[in-house]
This record gives C-alpha cells, sequence and structure tokens, in this order.
C-alpha cells in the first residue's frame, strides 16, 4: 500500500507571488475544521497555497474570493440537507462538484448501485407520502435477524437504529421509530443488519483523484434501538488495512456509476467507499461518500501531504 502523492507535487518556489486561495469549508459547530482535517492548512501552505477554514452556512463568506471550495467538516448539512445543496449549487467552484454532492447526498444513489448491479445491502424504502399504519410497517420489516432503520438523508449514522425482528418489544421500538421519521417527511430505510460488522468491522476505501489511496477498518457498530445522538456523529475506532482485490474491484464499479448518474462529475477530488462483507461473504457496498466523509488522515502517514498536493494541482498554475 502506498501513500506516495498521485499528483505532482507543486514546487512552492514557482508559486505566484499572491498565493491561490483555498476555502475548507465546515460547519459552525466545527469553525477550524475536524481535527482530522486541521493539518490540511499547513500543508496547503507548504505547497503556496493559502487555505481558509470557512463555514458553509456563514453567510460573510464571499465564496467568490476563492480559487476552490473544498468540502470537508459540513457534518450539520443533513437536517438542511436543501438548503446545503442550494449553497453549493451558489458557489462558483466547489469540490466535490455540487452535481455529485446533490446526488450523493440522498441515499436513493444506491438505486443508481444496484441497477448497475453493484452489490448492495437489501433495502426497503418507506415513502412518508404513503401515510403507513403500524400494522403496515409492521409487515414490511424483515421476518428474521436483526435490522437497521435510518432516514434517507442522515450523517454520522445519526437517527439510526438496529433492532431484533423476532422480539416484540424491539420491534414495537422500530415501529415507533420509523413512524417519527415518517412524521418528519423524511424517506426510511429498512436494511437488514449485516453481522460481519460485529467482527470484521467496516472497510473504507478512501480515493484521492481517482486513485485507490489506502483502506481503513472502522469498528463502530449499531448496539441497540435508536437514540439521541450526542455531537455530530458517532465516535470510531480506526486502523489502517491493504484492501485486496475484490474490494477494489467493487469499489471501483460503485465509482464507476457516479460517471453514469452525474455526467459532469468528472475526476472526483475524494470519495470513500464503505464496504461490508454481505451475507455471501463478498463486500458490499454500505454508502458511497461524496459529500464530506472523513479520510482518516491522522491515521496513515502521508495521507495529509497527499490530499494537499492533490488540492493544489487544481488550483496552482503549471501544476
Amino acid at each position: 500500500m502506498t501513500t506516495t502523492a498521485a499528483s505532482p507535487t507543486p514546487d512552492p518556489t514557482t508559486a505566484p507571488a499572491t498565493p491561490p486561495r483555498v476555502a475548507l469549508a465546515t460547519c459552525s459547530v466545527l469553525p477550524r475544521l475536524d481535527p482530522d482535517d486541521a493539518p490540511l492548512v499547513p500543508a496547503l501552505e507548504e505547497l503556496g497555497v493559502e487555505a481558509v477554514p470557512a463555514v458553509w452556512d456563514d453567510p460573510d463568506v464571499d465564496w467568490s474570493s476563492f480559487d476552490a471550495v473544498v468540502v470537508r467538516s459540513t457534518y450539520d448539512y443533513s437536517a438542511r440537507r436543501d438548503e446545503f445543496v442550494s449553497w453549493a449549487a451558489s458557489v462558483p467552484r466547489i469540490l466535490n462538484p455540487e452535481s455529485v454532492l446533490r446526488w450523493n447526498t440522498h441515499k436513493f444513489y444506491l438505486k443508481d448501485l444496484e441497477a448497475a448491479g453493484v452489490p448492495v445491502i437489501p433495502t426497503l424504502w418507506l415513502d412518508p407520502e404513503r401515510n403507513f399504519s403500524s400494522r403496515a410497517i409492521h409487515t414490511r420489516m424483515p421476518a428474521h435477524g436483526n435490522f437497521v432503520i435510518k432516514p434517507v438523508v442522515s450523517a454520522g449514522a445519526k437517527d439510526t437504529g438496529r433492532y431484533q425482528s423476532v422480539d416484540a418489544a424491539s420491534r414495537g421500538l422500530a415501529i415507533t421509530h420509523v413512524k417519527e421519521l415518517l412524521a418528519q417527511g423524511r424517506h426510511v430505510m429498512v436494511q437488514p443488519y449485516m453481522t460481519s460488522v460485529d467482527t470484521a468491522g467496516e472497510a473504507r476505501l478512501v480515493f484521492v483523484d481517482g486513485e485507490l489511496a489506502y483502506g481503513v477498518t472502522t469498528s463502530t457498530r449499531l448496539t441497540g434501538p435508536h437514540r439521541p445522538t450526542q455531537g455530530l456523529y458517532r465516535k470510531e475506532s480506526t486502523r489502517t488495512f491493504e484492501p485486496d482485490a475484490a474490494q477494489e474491484d467493487v469499489a471501483r464499479r460503485a465509482l464507476d456509476v457516479v460517471g453514469s448518474a452525474v455526467p459532469d462529475a468528472g475526476t472526483l477530488l475524494y470519495a470513500r467507499v464503505d464496504l461490508v462483507l454481505g451475507e455471501d461473504g463478498e463486500p458490499t457496498v454500505i454508502e458511497l461518500e461524496l459529500t464530506e466523509p472523513s479520510l482518516f488522515m491522522a491515521s496513515v502517514p502521508g495521507a495529509v501531504e497527499r490530499f494537499a498536493a492533490a488540492i493544489a494541482a487544481r488550483v496552482l498554475p503549471g501544476a
């Protein structure tokens, strides 16, 4: 596994007198960025790029003054997804592109992956306009095994819970959870719980400029019914690993779908493909993260420098 920058590293001695400016978009709870992203500021400065953390919904920020805007710690967008997408559309030079963010911030994108033959977790979709009764919800839940309830617009496993199909009390809590989400006008996903998460965790493959950079496994797992999450996302413990050929193949196939679903996507600056082992033991996509994924750079030597070089290559003349 290599973490050497795929893009040529710009020579600071050839940087223009006025360095290009890049905004690293974040949220008001993390105005100085997530700790994982904060090292990008000095890393970009080393390459001759001025990096500025900027809160995405701050009305005083002049986004047109930046040579590029890189979406990073905007973890609060899910409660205001439409506002977030509208903001992205108003930013002149945003990475990843607004069209990609619009497609990726609604988990209906999993339907596009499935239609293209990419293995995904089987999903039942519940529409709030259907006015499902408790009995109708009950009949649509799995009859065996554990299952997961979550909204189609969410981040950091918020508003997500794990339930037991054969336990009446757990099933009742699941029905309540679904009804609460539907009452808020939110589409709901019902998925079988992948037991491999309890042993192997989730495999997260990070791509930079279209190339596989590294893999990280996380051990966070859902342990019970939905409870309000403290903070912006669930904490995760991580370790690096070398993705195997099967994992890389599924991840690349998922990213190939982006090009067909979003014709102007171009080469993505960053992407993270989250995989679990399906019931058949094969890699299966659980999430395709193209909006504000943690890239777990603190866990991987050279990852910050690689990502900084990729950003700099987008804004430095001749890079």
